[in-house]
Parts: C-alpha cells; structure tokens; sequence
C-alpha cells in the first residue's frame, strides 16, 4: 500500500556515449530516440521505496541503496534534510549492459523527477553530486562521462565537480550501433588494470585536445586528427566481437571517429552531417551482422536535449 501522496512527476533521461573515445569517464554526449522513464511521488513518510521496475528480464535491486536511482534519491533526502520521503517506479528503455548508460539515465530521470517535487527545486548543476553518488553504486565509481549530457544535453566534459558544457555545430551527427551482446561495465573496466606507457599518456591529452579544440572551433578536420583512442580501446576491443569491422565499416565511409560508447559493446562514430551519419549505418550493422549479432542503431545530433519532465 502506497503512503498519501502529496505529488507526482515523471522524467524521461535520453540514453549516451560515455568517454567519446579521448575522454576517459569525463566526456560524454546524449542520444535522442532511447531513453530511462521514472515516475516519482512524493510522500509523507521519510525515504525511498522502488515500487517497481519494468523493461528488463534482469532483476535490478528494489532496495533504494543499491539502486542507482534509489541510491540517487536518498542523497537528496539527507543532503537536504527533507521531512518528506519518495516513491518511485522505473521504466527500462536502454539495454543493461549495453555502453548506453542505462545506469545514468535511471539515476538521472529519477533526480530530474523527484527535483520538480521539492519546495525550492535545484539546478542541474545542483543535482550532478547526487548523481554521481547514484552511478556509483552500479559502477563503483563517480565518474559523471554519462551523467553530465544526461543532465545538460548535448555534450558535456564532466570532472569530479563541474560540468563544461562543449559546443559544437547542428549539423554534426552521431550515429550509434547496439549488437545484440551484454557487456558489464565491470568487467570492461577490469580490463583496464595495468600499467600505461607515458607516451600514450601524451597522445591521448593530444587527441582530446584536438577534440575540444574541434568542437569550439566548429573544425570537423580538427576532430577527425583527435578522435582516436590509444589507451583504453585496445585494452576492450577484445571483449567485443566484431567491434573492429564495426569501428572501420564507420571509418571507411568518412566518420571522423569511431570507437566503443562507454564500458561497450556498442559502438559510435561521429560525422559532419545527418545524411552521413544514416548512410553509414547499414555499413555498420552490416559488419555486426558478419559477426554474428543482430543490432539497432540510433542516429542523433550531439547537441540533443537531455533528460526532461513528462
């Protein structure tokens, strides 16, 4: 039996490509068309209940702690000290497991829900420590790559406690390529133990800052020289079956980068144009069909919204 409600809201978080190959849990964009949804209700009992959570065959916790949104919410409550608690059902749209920031988007929708719900709301900016403390409990750390452009829009450089929103032209699409693989986020970062030589150290701070420089500038060529990952996507390309004729399928049809989105399997590529970026597509699914998967895809601006109320 549900508390006496004293409100409702729901929120929808789109889905993102995390690290945009040059920038390692710091760097992050949106995908319109693929997204979490979160109903929230305020209540006048303390705390966080997770009601219910639907569209996905894999059991999430439903004790707020250990849930991204949950863990999300209770932040809020003690950060605040409110007086009133929430209630909260989710809606799955992103693939578990899929480099889409399926854990973000929950944690997210349910922040921008239950923020519409208080006294005196909160700015984005405002709510992005919550978050982080929420993408922690799935992820084990607080790194804001997805959170920030969930938050923002568009794409976001997000450190330990600021977010930099990053311009870039209308015209510049991405396109993302989900095959029909799970990879957990722990994992892919497991393979990431080791030590790292400094010269690629220095190639790497050299191609983000191409990258940045490129958006700012408006400088598809600029970006084109930096969108190259040399540290962590060797160290995953093996995880993924098929990423490399996926990742050279989007090359050999003019992307100016492709790489892994997030901890993988999907897979983005970035062009200077909508009509690039749909043709390659085909190219791209086709070089998973090769492998064995199936896939969708998804074509987006980089500079699509971020999470909204419903």
């Amino acid at each position: 039996m549900s508390d006496a409600v004293e409100g409702q809201a729901r929120a929808f978080s789109p889905a993102s490509v995390g690290n945009v190959a040059v920038g390692f849990d710091i760097l992050g964009h949106v995908i319109a068309g693929v997204g979490d949804t979160v109903t929230v209700r305020r209540t006048q009992v303390p705390g966080v209940r997770i009601l219910a959570i639907r569209g996905t065959t894999v059991d999430l916790p439903l004790e707020a702690a250990e849930n991204t949104a949950g863990a999300a919410l209770l932040a809020l409550c003690d950060a605040l000290a409110l007086p009133f608690g929430f209630e909260l059902e989710i809606d799955k749209g992103i693939a578990l497991g899929s480099g889409m920031g399926g854990s973000a988007a929950s944690c997210v929708a349910a922040l921008v829900a239950a923020n519409a719900l208080l006294d005196a709301p909160l700015s984005r900016e405002a709510l992005y420590p919550f978050a982080l403390t929420g993408e922690a409990v799935a992820s084990g750390g607080r790194h804001g790559d997805n959170l920030g452009p969930m938050l923002l829009g568009g794409l976001v450089l997000s450190t330990a406690d600021r977010l930099v929103p990053i311009p870039v032209p209308a015209h510049w699409h991405s396109l993302l390529v989900h095959p029909d693989a799970v990879l957990e986020t722990r994992r892919a970062r497991a393979a990431l133990q080791g030590s790292y030589a400094l010269p690629d150290f220095v190639a790497q701070s050299a191609n983000l800052a191409l990258v940045l420089s490129g958006c700012f500038r408006g400088d598809a060529e600029l970006v084109r020289a930096g969108l190259r990952d040399v540290l962590v996507e060797p160290r995953r390309a093996g995880l993924i079956v098929g990423f490399a004729a996926a990742r050279d399928a989007a090359l050999a049809v003019g992307a100016l980068g492709a790489s892994i989105s997030g901890a993988g399997p999907s897979v983005f590529a970035w062009f200077d144009s909508e009509a690039a970026a749909r043709a390659a597509q085909a190219a791209v699914q086709g070089a998973f069909a090769d492998a064995g998967f199936d896939s969708q895809a998804w074509v987006s601006p980089l500079n699509a919204p971020g999470a909204c109320l419903l």
